[in-house]
């Protein structure tokens, strides 16, 4: 299986849609039987976890999208070959294990971090009010918003009361 198919798997598992509603075969043109046994197959599959409603899992499809389009993801994806064989400067390289490892939490990272910006579209939020809307625990989006800060995706709008309020500066 391939590197990003895993990452494609683990963010759909993470956003609560589920890997098993991901079908992804290689068949050629002349496998027309082939392809039509994965069909039927994958549409028992899916009749049996039911319908799926991609309004319910707006906000969640649309992190999925933004983290996989990150700089950070998309570079790490296409240094498999330099990070695990090559090695950087030092000569210091990664074991297969260890790449994958890295390349799942960078996934995770980028899509909590999608989710963050998505909800401060609407207007300035308190890491509470993240929280609330996101499902993601307060710390975790703490760290985000550091990162986010830091990469000038998102920034201290306002303060309620004593509460810091946060925007997305994510065009």
């Amino acid at each position: 299986m391939s590197k990003e198919l895993k990452v494609v798997e683990h963010l759909l598992d993470l956003s609560g849609i589920g890997r098993e509603r991901l079908c992804l075969k290689w068949v050629s043109a002349a496998e027309g039987k082939i392809f039509a046994d994965y069909v039927t197959q994958f549409s028992e599959k899916t009749r049996k976890l039911g319908p799926f409603d991609p309004e319910q899992f707006e906000e969640e499809l649309a992190a999925i999208e933004k983290a996989l389009s990150t700089p950070r993801l998309r570079l790490l994806m296409g240094a498999e070959l330099q990070i695990t064989e090559r090695g950087n400067v030092y000569d210091e390289k990664l074991g297969e294990e260890e790449y994958h490892h890295l390349l799942i939490e960078v996934s995770e990272e980028e899509y909590q971090g999608a989710l963050i910006l998505n909800t401060m579209r609407e207007g300035p939020k308190s890491v509470r009010e993240i929280a609330f809307n996101t499902g993601l625990p307060v710390y975790t989006i703490s760290l985000r918003l550091g990162e986010l800060e830091r990469r000038h995706q998102a920034g201290l709008e306002s303060f309620y009361g004593t509460t810091p309020r946060y925007v997305s500066l994510d065009c």
